[in-house]
């Protein structure tokens, strides 16, 4: 297990460092380079000629070099520790990424939570129920989990009840250690859409997988030994069926980061998919390679966790 875990380590280094090449260069494609719109905004303030501005930017931005100069100055500063500064805001990416960070993990540790006990449950008990009442409504919640789009319901809830009832979700945000039961509640409802997307897949996930390890032979024979439902489904059947399932959850969980972009965009909560949306906008370079670097790094240490996770809930699966 040892030697398995240190050398996905090194593989994990190896692929951190194409993504962040290829996002350092991809980034720097986009139409609209950080020096057109600085040179745009400070030709407004100042009126300084074009050129002789931009070769200014350049210089203090430190962009007068090839890109891939550029490219291994951040590398050498990302190891050791530095993300690099904001070329608008002037502050530290690190420190920028850290004061975000709470607000999305928060979203999508809520946005996980409601697809976990909505999905397992009911996808567990459309499969012991098949064809019945309860499995087809079990389905059909599915699918329309899976059919409306967040961002569409997310706009929805900020349009229509202020219109009717006069109410609209919170826009300023509420810390939670000032004030822990509003910060939930700000925090419900956009986590709550986030994950019913996700809910709609695992729950169809389970449901399948269920159906499939009930109709296994050590599962005859456990009801053919009179065990109780409740003993054969949690003991027996639950958790192999549960090894797809974590798979899938694993895939699903970059999800929770990025499709929380548009959601904190429409609530207005400053976490890092807004951040990320208007460092976009403003080309900013060294915040989208830091989130870039931060997302990538969750990606591979969540699919690092879920192939440990084989391991216990199934003691066939060895890693040397």
């Amino acid at each position: 297990m040892r030697a398995y875990i240190i050398r996905r380590i090194l593989l994990m280094i190896l692929t951190l460092l194409l993504v962040t090449m290829i996002i350092f260069g991809i980034i720097r494609l986009i139409p609209g380079s950080v020096i057109d719109l600085m040179v745009a905004e400070m030709g407004k303030e100042s009126g300084m000629g074009a050129e002789l501005t931009a070769e200014v930017v350049k210089q203090k931005l430190g962009l007068d070099v090839p890109i891939h100069i550029q490219y291994w100055r951040w590398l050498g500063n990302v190891f050791q520790g530095d993300l690099g500064t904001s070329l608008w805001r002037g502050t530290p990416v690190t420190r920028e990424i850290i004061a975000r960070l709470p607000v999305t993990f928060e979203l999508g540790l809520i946005a996980l939570i409601t697809s976990l006990v909505i999905a397992l449950p009911i996808g567990a008990y459309s499969a012991i129920r098949q064809d019945s009442g309860a499995d087809y409504m079990g389905r059909t919640f599915a699918i329309l989990a899976l059919s409306i789009p967040p961002f569409w319901i997310g706009t929805m809830i900020m349009v229509y009840p202020s219109i009717w009832l006069g109410w609209s979700p919170t826009i300023d945000l509420i810390p939670f250690t000032e004030n822990p039961a509003g910060n939930l509640v700000q925090f419900l409802i956009p986590g709550v859409i986030i994950g019913m997307t996700n809910t709609g897949t695992t729950m169809r996930m389970t449901r399948t997988m269920m159906l499939e390890v009930l109709r296994q032979d050590y599962i005859r024979t456990a009801w053919s030994k009179g065990l109780r439902e409740r003993t054969v489904v949690m003991r027996h059947a639950l958790k192999n069926a549960l090894i797809p399932v974590v798979s899938m959850i694993g895939l699903l969980m970059p999800y929770l980061i990025t499709g929380a972009v548009i959601i904190e965009v429409i609530f207005a909560l400053p976490g890092i998919g807004r951040l990320l949306l208007e460092a976009v906008n403003k080309r900013d370079y060294p915040i989208i390679s830091g989130i870039n670097l931060l997302l990538a790094s969750f990606v591979l240490v969540i699919n690092l966790l879920v192939d440990l996770t084989y391991a216990y809930l199934d003691p066939r699966v060895q890693y040397r």
